[in-house]
């Protein structure tokens, strides 16, 4: 085993024999993307990828601004990322990865953005890819990154980080296990993208923009099965808020659901905390939600501290709406859960589905917003909150909807408990299996066990 001293790490004690520890910059070509500054943005043109645009396996244009053409050829064409180019990002959420496609291909990254090659033979994107999420990377970042308050590394930290290496034919196998857990894990996303804009799209066409009533008004199909259609008006009247279909009636949000918030028990008691049980959650475990349903919060709390929350254990499928940094958040609740004074949760009343709730909330999110108020962060009360107007259908088309969309949401929920195992999965191997610790045989035969 090669050794390696420029950063001597505890971590990298024990690899097997056949196993390199050498200095990162030997075997990986790394650039930071260029100091770009707010005067060069455009409209269109050249994209400029953000630390945004690196949350997911493969790198987006979410949030890019645009440089001129002529210009990124003049100055900063070395800059121009590759198809399988990897970007690491170097500031603020340390250490995300994602991987430049079609989509990305051309485009630069900016400052706090590193692009990443292999520059040896003895080493392959597929590794380079699964080291970089590593705790023998990311303990490295942690010991060089700087700032107090937005921590930083860049080319110079990785100069003197080291790198472990196992044989290339290892190497490839190791990327192909973790890959295909991967795949698995990001078409599961992508399906749940997919049906909760499916459900999103019929609210709207039912209960905002009124389609089928509209159809019916014009003597057109509205493509919904008898059983729906018939519970749809064929007349849009006035109200007080625009038009409605007749025999629907204006109701504020909290005549459709109890409008509740929450507390969060002292931190310093620890009776209320210590060995507890019970789902408590805050706003910013739904910063985290990659999907509409709340499987995992960050702390549980102990029945002592559940008595110092008046809304108690909130009931599975309770819409949870984050009142304040930021409003708007948006989930599901999974398990009985108590939540804290950041949430408006809407426990629906008898009749109510919670699905139709959960909708119009996100289709109101903007009305949401502008009734919100404070001087730090917004923040809308439960008193702001309440009286926001609501159009009711009959409680028979209600049921309908609910009918309609639970498969939906019921997919999603599956799709997502599935992800949550993967991930945890591949978590608990990819140290592993980057460290030596388990070779690819005893892997392989535990993800056939596992059935993957």
């Amino acid at each position: 085993m090669t050794k390696f001293t420029v950063v001597h790490d505890d971590l990298f004690e024990n690899l097997p024999d056949t196993w390199v520890y050498g200095p990162f910059g030997e075997y990986v070509d790394f650039q930071e993307g260029p100091g770009i500054l707010a005067k060069d943005f455009h409209e269109t043109g050249v994209p400029l990828i953000r630390l945004n645009s690196i949350k997911s396996s493969t790198a987006t244009l979410t949030g890019c601004n645009f440089l001129d053409p002529e210009k990124v050829e003049k100055k900063w064409s070395h800059f121009k990322l590759s198809i399988g180019d990897l970007l690491l990002s170097s500031s603020a959420s340390l250490g995300r990865v994602s991987e430049v496609d079609e989509s990305t291909a051309g485009a630069l990254a900016y400052t706090g953005i590193i692009r990443m090659r292999p520059s040896n033979v003895s080493i392959t994107k597929g590794f380079i890819r699964f080291f970089l999420q590593s705790r023998l990377f990311s303990h490295q970042i942690e010991r060089s990154a700087t700032g107090s308050v937005i921590k930083h590394f860049g080319p110079m930290h990785l100069k003197q980080m080291g790198i472990t290496l196992p044989p290339v034919k290892e190497q490839k196998a190791i990327a192909h296990i973790l890959g295909t857990l991967d795949d698995k894990i990001e078409l599961n996303r992508k399906m749940n993208q997919t049906l909760e804009e499916i459900a999103k799209a019929i609210f709207k066409s039912w209960f905002v923009d009124f389609d089928p009533v509209r159809a019916k008004a014009e003597g057109r199909p509205t493509g919904l099965p008898p059983e729906i259609s018939d519970l749809f008006p064929d007349e849009l009247v006035d109200s007080e808020i625009g038009e409605i279909p007749k025999g629907w009636e204006v109701k504020t949000i909290s005549d459709l659901a109890d409008c509740l918030g929450g507390a969060t028990p002292s931190t310093k008691n620890p009776d209320f905390w210590d060995g507890g049980h019970l789902t408590w959650t805050s706003p910013k475990d739904l910063s985290k939600l990659e999907s509409i349903h709340l499987l995992k919060t960050d702390r549980k709390i102990t029945e002592s501290g559940l008595k110092k929350i008046s809304s108690g254990l909130l009931p599975v499928g309770t819409v949870l709406l984050s009142s304040r940094a930021p409003v708007g958040y948006l989930a599901l609740t999974t398990e009985p859960t108590a939540i804290n004074q950041g949430y408006i949760a809407l426990k629906p009343i008898s009749g109510v589905s919670n699905y139709f709730l959960l909708n119009w909330c996100d289709s109101n999110l903007e009305q949401i917003k502008n009734r919100a108020s404070g001087t730090t962060f917004a923040e809308i009360s439960k008193a702001a909150f309440r009286p926001i107007p609501a159009v009711s259908p009959s409680r028979e088309l209600m049921t309908k909807f609910h009918e309609f969309v639970e498969p939906i949401y019921e997919r999603v929920l599956c799709a997502s408990k599935e992800v949550e195992t993967l991930s945890d999965l591949r978590d608990t191997l990819l140290p592993k299996l980057i460290s030596g610790e388990l070779r690819i045989p005893d892997a392989e035969k535990f993800l056939k066990e596992a059935g993957i």
